[in-house]
C-alpha cells in the first residue's frame, strides 16, 4: 500500500488550485435552452478532499467537466492553479488536463486489450515520457497499490476493486496535483468500495488534491467538507469525518 506520510498535523496555506466563478453552462437543444449550472461557484484549496454530492440532474456531470478542464462555460470563469482555462481551445485544455488532473471514473474506463502496466503507461506516452520511465513508474505505482503481482493481467483477469486500482494508478502516472474521482464506489460492493475510499484517504494525506464526486452520503462523509450540489449551483457546505485529519497520516 502507499507510503503514509508521518509529519504533524499543520494548517495548509489557503492557495486556490481551483476557483469556479459564477459559472453557468447552457445546452441548447433545438430551441429550447437546458440550464445544467446555474451560477456554480466553488473554491477547492491545495490540498484540500472536497465532495461534491448530488442527486440526478443535479448538474453534478456538468461540474465535473468544469472541474476536470474537460469542457468550458457559457459564461462565469475558472481558473486552474491561477490561469484563466475559461476560453482556451480544446488541445489547450488537453494538455492542461494530462499534466494537472488524474481521473478515476466509475466504469474504471481501462483498455481491455491492455495489461494493468500497460494502462498506467498510457498517460505517460501522451506526454512524451520515455519508455523506460513509463514503464518503470508504471511497475511502481502499481506495486504501491498493492498490484505488483497483478501487473500483466487484463481487465477482464481482474475484479473490479483491482480494477478501480489500476485506475487510480494510471491517474496517478503523471504526478497530476488533482485527483477528480467520479463516483469510484458506483461499481463496487461495500467492502470493496470502502478499501478505494481508504486508499484516496491515504493519497491526500501524501499531499494530493482529491475531489470526489458523488451521490451516496455516506461515500462523501469521508472528505474533509461536502459541497452540496442541486440545480446547477451549490446549496450548502457541511464537514465530513475527515475534516480533522489533514496531512496527518492516520
Amino acid at each position: 500500500m502507499l507510503k503514509k506520510t508521518t509529519e504533524k498535523p499543520t494548517s495548509r496555506p489557503q492557495k486556490p488550485i481551483i476557483k469556479i466563478d459564477d459559472v453557468w453552462k447552457i445546452y441548447k437543444i433545438g430551441d429550447v435552452d437546458i440550464y445544467a449550472l446555474r451560477g456554480l461557484s466553488l473554491t477547492i484549496n491545495h490540498g484540500d478532499f472536497v465532495a461534491v454530492m448530488g442527486p440526478s440532474g443535479s448538474g453534478k456531470s456538468t461540474a465535473v467537466n468544469m472541474i476536470g478542464c474537460l469542457d468550458i462555460p457559457t459564461k462565469g470563469r475558472i481558473f486552474l492553479d491561477g490561469q484563466d482555462i475559461s476560453h482556451l481551445t480544446e488541445s489547450d485544455l488537453a494538455q492542461i488536463r494530462g499534466k494537472k488532473i488524474g481521473f478515476v471514473f466509475q466504469q474504471f474506463n481501462l483498455i481491455a486489450t491492455l495489461t494493468a502496466l500497460e494502462n498506467v503507461m498510457l498517460p505517460m506516452i501522451f506526454q512524451g515520457t520515455p519508455e523506460e520511465e513509463r514503464k518503470k513508474k508504471a511497475k511502481e505505482l502499481l506495486e504501491k497499490i498493492g498490484l505488483g503481482d497483478r501487473m500483466h493481467h487484463k481487465p477482464s483477469e481482474l475484479s473490479g476493486g483491482q480494477q478501480q486500482r489500476v485506475a487510480i494508478a494510471r491517474a496517478l502516472s503523471n504526478d497530476p496535483q488533482i485527483i477528480l474521482a467520479d463516483e469510484p464506489t458506483g461499481n463496487l460492493d461495500q467492502k470493496t468500495g470502502k478499501e478505494i475510499i481508504a486508499l484516496l484517504r491515504q493519497l491526500h494525506q501524501n499531499g494530493k488534491t482529491i475531489v470526489l464526486v458523488t451521490h451516496d452520503p455516506d461515500v462523501a462523509e469521508y472528505a474533509e467538507r461536502i459541497e452540496k450540489l442541486m440545480d446547477g449551483k451549490i446549496v450548502s457546505i457541511v464537514k465530513g469525518k475527515n475534516h480533522n485529519h489533514q496531512h496527518t497520516g492516520r
